[in-house]
């Protein structure tokens, strides 16, 4: 028996939006919840740009965001956006110039806030080249950045300062008859983020971008992204994420990835239910995972694996995974197929032996997801 991801106490009720493209990846409404990354490289190094798209794209990122913020930049970007397996989005700030010059070059989506850019006859051009070019916009609001008046307005970066500025960049958008937009309003914090996201919620119908931004290195950046997206998530507020890490942007995929898993909101690949360790242990628990996660990375049908030292909760825990292995004595465990006891198994057979079982399971489920269709 598989892990059930719609068992009524496991059910989000998502909020409703409205639907964007942004390329050929539909955001909002009852398209599933899109993972984002951006790229660290020199964007005018189109080479090294690329195979940082490519690596992202094979992680399973939907999207991925490029910074444009010279004319060096967006040349290369015309380059990137006809390589690219996925959707590219460019993230202008303050340059109106580099919009148009982004939108011409392919971009699928252009993150800017149109109120930093410049008067109203700009902000119009870029909106004709998002227009003419199919564009969709993402208003990024950042606590970081707020306009002046706003914080003068409410003494410091706040929910309804972060939300006023957000509104205020959507009228710009739609008082010029453009509506496929998108909109974040992030912060380090994740108690104002999260709070922020929630009043946005209520006065918008946009598809909704999530982010706790700048949240730090691979560990402290994953445990406050989990916990500031996981909730709101959870709430049923969220159409697409970033998480934001001092990392490897492959890093943020995999941990956005973990996220959606967690709550049941995407399946991809092998989840891995495993235990900490302990004296009970029949082999070493830490090792075999770590090898085992590297082994399976390229499985993107989703299905559940676990790898429990001992049979004191081995045996539970392989009734609710597709596969399961849980040590006994002697060397050697149990190997659980669909819940079942199937063979013993040498400890030092299992890695292999467990690969072998995986792919052959992904094979079978997407040969019937195939005969299904």
């Amino acid at each position: 028996m598989s892990l059930n991801p719609i068992r009524p106490w496991r059910n989000i009720e998502r909020r409703k939006s409205r639907q964007i493209m942004v390329g050929r990846v539909p955001v909002g409404g009852d398209a599933p919840i899109t993972v984002q990354t951006m790229t660290n490289t020199n964007t005018s190094d189109v080479a090294a740009t690329l195979d940082q798209v490519q690596r992202c794209a094979v992680a399973g990122a939907d999207i991925v965001r490029i910074s444009t913020p010279d004319e060096d930049s967006t040349a290369a970007l015309k380059h990137i956006v006809a390589e690219s397996p996925v959707p590219i989005v460019a993230d202008i700030h303050f340059h109106y110039k580099r919009a148009i010059e982004a939108a011409e070059a392919g971009a699928a989506c252009l993150r800017i806030n149109p109120g930093n850019i410049g008067d109203a006859r700009r902000v119009r051009e870029v909106i004709k080249a998002a227009k003419d070019h199919g564009c969709s916009i993402r208003i990024g609001v950042n606590a970081g950045s707020l306009e002046r008046h706003l914080l003068e307005k409410y003494g410091e970066p706040c929910p309804e300062a972060m939300v006023e500025s957000g509104l205020d960049h959507i009228k710009i958008l739609q008082d010029n008859d453009f509506h496929e937009f998108k909109i974040s309003v992030k912060a380090s914090d994740v108690f104002l983020a999260a709070a922020a996201y929630q009043q946005l919620a209520e006065v918008t119908d946009a598809p909704i971008h999530l982010g706790i931004t700048e949240a730090g290195g691979l560990v402290s950046g994953t445990v406050k992204s989990a916990i500031g997206l996981g909730n709101l998530l959870w709430s049923g507020i969220g159409d697409t994420i970033r998480v934001s890490l001092s990392a490897d942007p492959v890093e943020e995929v995999k941990v956005g990835y973990e996220i959606l898993k967690s709550l049941g909101l995407r399946h991809r690949g092998v989840t891995i239910i495993s235990c900490p360790s302990c004296a009970r242990q029949g082999f070493d628990v830490i090792k075999t995972v770590a090898a085992l996660e590297d082994r399976l990375a390229h499985i993107t049908t989703s299905m559940s694996l676990s790898i429990i030292g001992c049979v004191v909760n081995g045996p539970g825990e392989a009734l609710m995974t597709d596969i399961g292995f849980t040590g006994g004595g002697a060397g050697s465990g149990m190997v659980y197929l669909a819940g079942k006891q199937s063979h013993k198994l040498g400890n030092d057979k299992m890695i292999d032996h467990i690969v072998e079982l995986v792919e052959a399971k992904a094979v079978e489920i997407e040969a019937k997801a195939e005969a299904a269709e």
